[in-house]
Protein backbone atom coordinates (compact mmCIF):
# COMPACT_ATOMS: atom_id res chain seq x y z
CA UNK A 1 0.00 0.00 0.00
CA UNK A 2 2.75 1.95 0.78
CA UNK A 3 4.42 1.73 -2.53
CA UNK A 4 1.33 2.42 -4.17
CA UNK A 5 0.57 5.62 -2.59
CA UNK A 6 4.30 6.39 -3.38
CA UNK A 7 3.60 5.65 -7.14
CA UNK A 8 -0.14 7.75 -6.82
CA UNK A 9 1.60 10.71 -5.38
CA UNK A 10 4.48 10.06 -8.33
CA UNK A 11 1.80 10.29 -10.63
CA UNK A 12 0.04 13.23 -9.59
CA UNK A 13 3.13 15.39 -9.02
CA UNK A 14 4.11 14.97 -12.94
CA UNK A 15 0.53 15.30 -13.56
CA UNK A 16 0.31 19.16 -11.97
CA UNK A 17 3.73 19.75 -13.67
CA UNK A 18 3.47 18.87 -16.91
CA UNK A 19 -0.29 18.46 -17.78
CA UNK A 20 -1.81 15.45 -18.45
CA UNK A 21 -2.59 13.87 -22.14
CA UNK A 22 -6.02 14.33 -22.06
CA UNK A 23 -5.95 18.19 -21.37
CA UNK A 24 -2.43 19.28 -23.00
CA UNK A 25 -2.97 21.02 -26.42
CA UNK A 26 -2.66 19.55 -29.37
CA UNK A 27 -0.46 21.43 -31.75
CA UNK A 28 -0.22 22.03 -35.44
CA UNK A 29 2.97 23.41 -37.44
CA UNK A 30 2.95 25.79 -40.09
CA UNK A 31 6.29 26.86 -41.16
CA UNK A 32 5.26 29.94 -43.68
CA UNK A 33 7.71 33.03 -45.44
CA UNK A 34 6.25 35.13 -43.28
CA UNK A 35 9.56 36.92 -43.42
CA UNK A 36 9.10 37.43 -47.09
CA UNK A 37 9.08 41.13 -47.69
CA UNK A 38 5.81 41.46 -50.43
CA UNK A 39 4.36 38.15 -49.95
CA UNK A 40 0.99 38.07 -48.07
CA UNK A 41 0.51 34.30 -48.30
CA UNK A 42 1.73 33.19 -45.13
CA UNK A 43 -0.51 35.63 -43.33
CA UNK A 44 -3.60 34.53 -45.31
CA UNK A 45 -2.66 30.35 -44.75
CA UNK A 46 -2.08 31.68 -41.25
CA UNK A 47 -6.12 33.29 -40.95
CA UNK A 48 -7.31 30.38 -42.34
CA UNK A 49 -5.79 28.04 -39.85
CA UNK A 50 -7.05 30.37 -36.78
CA UNK A 51 -10.16 30.44 -38.02
CA UNK A 52 -11.05 26.80 -38.22
CA UNK A 53 -9.08 26.21 -34.64
CA UNK A 54 -11.54 29.00 -33.39
CA UNK A 55 -14.62 27.31 -34.63
CA UNK A 56 -13.22 23.62 -33.64
CA UNK A 57 -12.23 24.64 -30.36
CA UNK A 58 -15.31 26.38 -29.41
CA UNK A 59 -17.14 22.88 -30.43
CA UNK A 60 -14.66 20.83 -27.51
CA UNK A 61 -11.41 20.59 -29.47
CA UNK A 62 -10.61 17.82 -30.75
CA UNK A 63 -9.88 14.06 -28.98
CA UNK A 64 -12.72 14.69 -26.58
CA UNK A 65 -11.40 17.82 -25.32
CA UNK A 66 -8.01 18.69 -26.26
CA UNK A 67 -8.09 22.11 -27.49
CA UNK A 68 -5.87 22.56 -30.77
CA UNK A 69 -2.93 25.46 -30.45
CA UNK A 70 -0.78 26.80 -33.80
CA UNK A 71 3.11 26.89 -33.62
CA UNK A 72 4.73 29.24 -36.21
CA UNK A 73 7.91 29.28 -38.08
CA UNK A 74 9.31 31.54 -40.63
CA UNK A 75 11.27 29.82 -42.98
CA UNK A 76 12.01 33.70 -45.28
CA UNK A 77 11.33 31.79 -48.64
CA UNK A 78 14.55 29.87 -47.70
CA UNK A 79 14.53 25.90 -48.43
CA UNK A 80 17.62 24.94 -46.09
CA UNK A 81 15.93 26.97 -43.21
CA UNK A 82 12.80 25.57 -44.17
CA UNK A 83 14.17 22.30 -43.61
CA UNK A 84 15.48 23.10 -40.39
CA UNK A 85 12.21 24.47 -38.96
CA UNK A 86 10.60 21.22 -39.68
CA UNK A 87 12.97 19.56 -37.63
CA UNK A 88 12.54 21.77 -34.85
CA UNK A 89 8.69 21.49 -35.42
CA UNK A 90 8.80 18.07 -35.29
CA UNK A 91 11.00 17.70 -32.23
CA UNK A 92 8.00 18.76 -30.39
CA UNK A 93 6.08 15.48 -29.82
CA UNK A 94 2.72 17.24 -29.48
CA UNK A 95 3.05 18.66 -33.24
CA UNK A 96 1.04 16.27 -35.24
CA UNK A 97 1.23 17.88 -38.66
CA UNK A 98 2.89 20.75 -40.63
CA UNK A 99 1.41 23.20 -43.07
CA UNK A 100 3.61 24.50 -45.59
CA UNK A 101 3.53 27.78 -47.40
CA UNK A 102 3.61 29.31 -50.76
CA UNK A 103 6.52 28.47 -52.08
CA UNK A 104 7.08 25.37 -54.42
CA UNK A 105 11.05 24.76 -53.84
CA UNK A 106 11.25 25.47 -50.18
CA UNK A 107 8.50 22.07 -50.10
CA UNK A 108 10.10 20.32 -52.26
CA UNK A 109 13.19 20.64 -50.49
CA UNK A 110 11.17 19.34 -46.96
CA UNK A 111 9.71 16.44 -48.36
CA UNK A 112 12.63 14.47 -47.59
CA UNK A 113 13.03 15.58 -43.95
CA UNK A 114 9.03 14.92 -43.90
CA UNK A 115 9.11 11.30 -44.65
CA UNK A 116 12.65 11.04 -42.74
CA UNK A 117 10.74 11.93 -39.41
CA UNK A 118 7.47 10.06 -40.17
CA UNK A 119 5.45 13.69 -39.73
CA UNK A 120 2.33 14.92 -42.23
CA UNK A 121 2.86 17.54 -44.45
CA UNK A 122 -0.23 19.22 -45.43
CA UNK A 123 0.06 21.63 -48.52
CA UNK A 124 -2.33 24.50 -48.60
CA UNK A 125 -1.09 26.84 -51.44
CA UNK A 126 2.51 25.24 -53.59
CA UNK A 127 1.62 24.00 -56.43
CA UNK A 128 4.49 21.74 -57.95
CA UNK A 129 3.52 18.50 -58.98
CA UNK A 130 6.26 16.68 -57.81
CA UNK A 131 5.26 17.73 -53.60
CA UNK A 132 2.52 15.36 -53.93
CA UNK A 133 3.77 12.61 -56.78
CA UNK A 134 7.14 12.17 -54.59
CA UNK A 135 7.34 8.66 -54.80
CA UNK A 136 7.18 8.30 -51.18
CA UNK A 137 5.40 4.78 -49.74
CA UNK A 138 3.52 5.82 -47.52
CA UNK A 139 3.08 9.39 -48.40
CA UNK A 140 3.49 11.91 -45.81
CA UNK A 141 2.48 14.66 -48.22
CA UNK A 142 -1.34 15.78 -48.54
CA UNK A 143 -2.41 18.78 -50.60
CA UNK A 144 -5.38 20.85 -50.65
CA UNK A 145 -4.58 22.95 -53.15
CA UNK A 146 -3.95 24.08 -57.38
CA UNK A 147 -1.18 21.76 -59.06
CA UNK A 148 1.29 22.52 -61.83
CA UNK A 149 -0.47 20.24 -63.77
CA UNK A 150 -3.92 21.61 -63.65
CA UNK A 151 -2.76 25.33 -63.61
CA UNK A 152 -1.13 25.56 -67.05
CA UNK A 153 -3.74 23.22 -69.18
CA UNK A 154 -6.27 26.36 -67.43
CA UNK A 155 -4.65 28.81 -68.27
CA UNK A 156 -3.63 27.12 -72.28
CA UNK A 157 -6.99 26.28 -72.71
CA UNK A 158 -8.06 29.98 -71.92
CA UNK A 159 -5.45 31.68 -74.49
CA UNK A 160 -7.16 28.96 -77.22
CA UNK A 161 -10.67 30.16 -76.70
CA UNK A 162 -9.29 33.45 -76.66
CA UNK A 163 -7.64 32.84 -80.23
CA UNK A 164 -4.45 32.96 -78.89
CA UNK A 165 -3.22 30.76 -80.35
CA UNK A 166 1.10 31.39 -79.42
CA UNK A 167 2.21 31.97 -76.58
CA UNK A 168 5.07 32.49 -74.92
CA UNK A 169 6.22 31.54 -71.34
CA UNK A 170 8.06 33.59 -68.94
CA UNK A 171 9.19 31.43 -66.42
CA UNK A 172 11.24 31.47 -63.15
CA UNK A 173 14.19 29.48 -62.57
CA UNK A 174 13.28 27.22 -60.02
CA UNK A 175 11.46 23.91 -59.72
CA UNK A 176 8.23 25.63 -59.72
CA UNK A 177 9.14 27.23 -63.30
CA UNK A 178 10.14 24.02 -64.30
CA UNK A 179 7.45 21.92 -63.40
CA UNK A 180 5.24 24.68 -64.82
CA UNK A 181 7.25 24.31 -68.39
CA UNK A 182 6.74 20.32 -68.34
CA UNK A 183 3.05 20.85 -67.51
CA UNK A 184 2.32 23.30 -70.55
CA UNK A 185 4.59 20.88 -72.79
CA UNK A 186 2.59 18.10 -71.73
CA UNK A 187 -0.31 19.73 -72.74
CA UNK A 188 0.29 21.07 -76.17
CA UNK A 189 1.34 17.87 -76.90
CA UNK A 190 -1.72 16.17 -76.95
CA UNK A 191 -3.87 19.55 -77.56
CA UNK A 192 -4.18 21.33 -80.31
CA UNK A 193 -5.00 25.04 -81.21
CA UNK A 194 -1.97 26.45 -79.08
CA UNK A 195 1.56 26.14 -79.29
CA UNK A 196 4.44 27.61 -77.34
CA UNK A 197 6.60 29.49 -79.51
CA UNK A 198 9.43 30.41 -76.87
CA UNK A 199 10.20 30.42 -73.17
CA UNK A 200 12.44 33.10 -71.17
CA UNK A 201 13.90 32.29 -67.86
CA UNK A 202 14.17 35.03 -64.91
CA UNK A 203 15.86 35.07 -61.09
CA UNK A 204 13.74 35.82 -58.42
CA UNK A 205 14.76 39.25 -57.37
CA UNK A 206 15.59 40.99 -60.61
CA UNK A 207 14.84 44.33 -61.28
CA UNK A 208 13.63 44.12 -64.78
CA UNK A 209 12.08 41.71 -67.23
CA UNK A 210 11.42 43.83 -69.99
CA UNK A 211 13.69 42.84 -72.65
CA UNK A 212 13.13 38.70 -71.91
CA UNK A 213 9.53 40.36 -73.09
CA UNK A 214 10.56 42.38 -76.00
CA UNK A 215 12.16 39.17 -77.38
CA UNK A 216 8.95 37.29 -76.40
CA UNK A 217 7.25 39.13 -78.28
CA UNK A 218 9.32 39.63 -81.43
CA UNK A 219 9.30 35.73 -81.67
CA UNK A 220 5.43 35.98 -83.05
CA UNK A 221 3.93 35.39 -79.04
CA UNK A 222 -0.05 36.95 -79.04
CA UNK A 223 0.06 36.52 -75.38
CA UNK A 224 2.77 35.92 -72.60
CA UNK A 225 1.91 33.11 -69.95
CA UNK A 226 4.00 34.56 -67.03
CA UNK A 227 4.83 31.83 -63.84
CA UNK A 228 5.74 35.23 -61.29
CA UNK A 229 5.20 35.27 -57.79
CA UNK A 230 4.29 39.52 -56.94
CA UNK A 231 7.61 40.52 -57.10
CA UNK A 232 8.66 40.04 -60.38
CA UNK A 233 4.85 40.05 -61.74
CA UNK A 234 4.23 43.41 -60.59
CA UNK A 235 7.36 44.49 -62.35
CA UNK A 236 6.82 43.16 -65.38
CA UNK A 237 2.54 44.92 -65.54
CA UNK A 238 4.56 48.03 -64.95
CA UNK A 239 6.97 47.82 -67.88
CA UNK A 240 4.21 46.53 -70.16
CA UNK A 241 1.69 49.54 -69.01
CA UNK A 242 4.68 52.16 -70.16
CA UNK A 243 4.96 50.47 -73.56
CA UNK A 244 2.50 51.87 -76.52
CA UNK A 245 -0.59 49.73 -76.79
CA UNK A 246 0.29 48.08 -79.86
CA UNK A 247 3.17 46.40 -77.78
CA UNK A 248 0.90 45.48 -74.56
CA UNK A 249 -0.09 41.59 -75.00
CA UNK A 250 -2.27 39.97 -72.86
CA UNK A 251 -0.52 38.13 -70.00
CA UNK A 252 -2.20 34.97 -68.68
CA UNK A 253 -0.55 34.41 -65.11
CA UNK A 254 -0.20 31.18 -62.70
CA UNK A 255 -1.42 32.26 -59.03
CA UNK A 256 2.22 33.05 -57.57
CA UNK A 257 1.38 36.86 -57.96
CA UNK A 258 -2.20 36.24 -55.87
CA UNK A 259 0.50 35.86 -52.77
CA UNK A 260 0.81 39.31 -52.18
CA UNK A 261 -0.69 42.89 -52.29
CA UNK A 262 -0.40 42.76 -56.06
CA UNK A 263 -2.91 45.30 -56.98
CA UNK A 264 -1.17 47.89 -54.86
CA UNK A 265 2.05 46.81 -55.87
CA UNK A 266 1.81 47.53 -59.42
CA UNK A 267 -0.25 51.09 -58.86
CA UNK A 268 -2.42 52.36 -61.73
CA UNK A 269 -0.21 50.23 -63.95
CA UNK A 270 -2.65 47.15 -63.92
CA UNK A 271 -5.80 48.45 -65.10
CA UNK A 272 -3.76 49.40 -68.18
CA UNK A 273 -2.66 45.53 -69.32
CA UNK A 274 -4.80 42.71 -69.69
CA UNK A 275 -4.33 41.02 -67.00
CA UNK A 276 -5.30 37.39 -65.52
CA UNK A 277 -4.41 34.98 -63.15
CA UNK A 278 -5.48 31.14 -62.32
CA UNK A 279 -7.43 30.60 -59.09
CA UNK A 280 -9.87 27.85 -57.19
CA UNK A 281 -11.35 30.27 -55.00
CA UNK A 282 -13.02 33.34 -54.56
CA UNK A 283 -15.09 35.36 -51.64
CA UNK A 284 -16.05 37.61 -54.05
CA UNK A 285 -19.74 37.09 -54.98
CA UNK A 286 -19.99 34.07 -52.56
CA UNK A 287 -23.49 34.14 -50.65
CA UNK A 288 -23.55 30.89 -48.59
CA UNK A 289 -23.42 30.33 -44.48
CA UNK A 290 -19.81 29.20 -44.53
CA UNK A 291 -18.36 31.85 -46.53
CA UNK A 292 -20.44 34.82 -44.58
CA UNK A 293 -19.12 33.20 -41.16
CA UNK A 294 -15.36 32.85 -41.80
CA UNK A 295 -15.55 36.31 -43.19
CA UNK A 296 -17.24 36.91 -40.07
CA UNK A 297 -14.46 35.51 -37.96
CA UNK A 298 -11.89 36.97 -40.24
CA UNK A 299 -13.18 40.75 -39.08
CA UNK A 300 -13.77 39.72 -35.22
CA UNK A 301 -10.45 37.53 -35.02
CA UNK A 302 -8.07 39.98 -37.11
CA UNK A 303 -10.17 43.37 -37.28
CA UNK A 304 -10.61 42.72 -41.13
CA UNK A 305 -12.85 45.40 -42.73
CA UNK A 306 -14.94 42.99 -45.21
CA UNK A 307 -13.46 41.78 -48.57
CA UNK A 308 -10.55 44.64 -48.69
CA UNK A 309 -8.80 43.44 -45.99
CA UNK A 310 -8.87 39.31 -47.10
CA UNK A 311 -5.10 39.43 -48.56
CA UNK A 312 -4.29 36.27 -50.88
CA UNK A 313 -7.95 34.86 -50.19
CA UNK A 314 -7.19 31.55 -51.64
CA UNK A 315 -4.27 30.78 -49.03
CA UNK A 316 -7.33 31.48 -46.40
CA UNK A 317 -9.98 29.37 -47.80
CA UNK A 318 -8.05 26.42 -48.70
CA UNK A 319 -6.39 26.30 -44.95
CA UNK A 320 -9.33 26.74 -43.17
CA UNK A 321 -10.87 23.25 -45.34
CA UNK A 322 -7.24 22.17 -44.45
CA UNK A 323 -7.53 22.36 -40.76
CA UNK A 324 -10.99 21.33 -40.50
CA UNK A 325 -10.10 17.66 -42.31
CA UNK A 326 -6.86 17.45 -40.01
CA UNK A 327 -9.56 18.17 -37.24
CA UNK A 328 -11.44 14.79 -38.37
CA UNK A 329 -8.34 12.70 -38.99
CA UNK A 330 -7.49 13.58 -35.65
CA UNK A 331 -10.33 12.36 -33.90
CA UNK A 332 -10.70 9.57 -36.31
CA UNK A 333 -7.36 8.42 -35.34
CA UNK A 334 -8.26 8.39 -31.84
CA UNK A 335 -4.11 9.80 -30.97
CA UNK A 336 -1.57 12.24 -31.78
CA UNK A 337 0.26 9.38 -33.07
CA UNK A 338 1.92 10.70 -36.49
CA UNK A 339 1.30 7.63 -38.49
CA UNK A 340 -2.12 7.15 -37.63
CA UNK A 341 -3.25 10.30 -38.14
CA UNK A 342 -1.36 10.23 -41.79
CA UNK A 343 -3.58 6.80 -42.41
CA UNK A 344 -6.47 8.54 -41.08
CA UNK A 345 -6.43 11.37 -43.49
CA UNK A 346 -7.04 8.93 -46.31
CA UNK A 347 -10.07 7.64 -44.24
CA UNK A 348 -11.55 10.70 -43.65
CA UNK A 349 -15.17 10.44 -45.58
CA UNK A 350 -16.82 13.79 -45.71
CA UNK A 351 -16.23 17.89 -44.92
CA UNK A 352 -18.42 20.25 -46.57
CA UNK A 353 -16.02 22.56 -46.83
CA UNK A 354 -15.62 26.47 -47.81
CA UNK A 355 -13.99 25.42 -51.51
CA UNK A 356 -15.80 22.41 -52.39
CA UNK A 357 -17.85 19.47 -50.34
CA UNK A 358 -14.99 16.58 -50.32
CA UNK A 359 -16.80 13.03 -50.25
CA UNK A 360 -13.73 12.03 -49.23
CA UNK A 361 -10.90 14.72 -49.17
CA UNK A 362 -8.19 12.49 -49.72
CA UNK A 363 -7.81 8.34 -50.31
CA UNK A 364 -5.02 6.30 -50.43
CA UNK A 365 -3.97 6.29 -53.98
CA UNK A 366 -4.63 10.26 -54.45
CA UNK A 367 -3.47 12.54 -51.60
CA UNK A 368 -4.80 15.76 -54.02
CA UNK A 369 -7.96 16.87 -52.13
CA UNK A 370 -9.24 19.71 -55.31
CA UNK A 371 -9.69 18.79 -58.63
CA UNK A 372 -8.86 20.29 -61.89
CA UNK A 373 -12.80 21.32 -62.76
CA UNK A 374 -12.25 24.07 -59.93
CA UNK A 375 -10.08 25.85 -61.46
CA UNK A 376 -10.79 29.39 -63.64
CA UNK A 377 -9.04 32.34 -64.64
CA UNK A 378 -10.19 35.63 -63.11
CA UNK A 379 -8.99 39.67 -62.94
CA UNK A 380 -7.86 41.55 -59.65
CA UNK A 381 -11.20 43.81 -58.32
CA UNK A 382 -10.70 46.13 -55.51
CA UNK A 383 -12.19 43.23 -53.40
CA UNK A 384 -10.49 40.52 -54.43
CA UNK A 385 -10.24 38.00 -57.65
CA UNK A 386 -13.53 37.91 -59.72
Amino acid sequence: MRIAGLILGLGLCLAASTGSAETKPVKIGFDGEFGHVTSTSAQAIRQGILIAVDEINAKGGVLGGRKLELVERDNRSVPARGVANIRELAADPDVVAVFSGKFSPVVIEQIGVVHELGIPLLDPWAAADEIVDNGQTPNFVFRLSLRDGWALPAILAEARKRGLDKVAMMLPNTAWGRSSLKAAETWTRSNSGVSIVESAWYNWGERSLIDRYQALRLAGAKAIVLVANEGEGSILVKEIAALPKAERLPVLSHWGVSGGDFVAMTGGALAEVDFSVVQTYTFVGKTDARAKAVIQSAERLFGIKGLNGLKSQVGLAHAYDLTHILALAIDKAGSTDRKAIRDALEKVERWDGLVKTYAPPFAPDRHEALIPDLVFLGRFGPDGIR
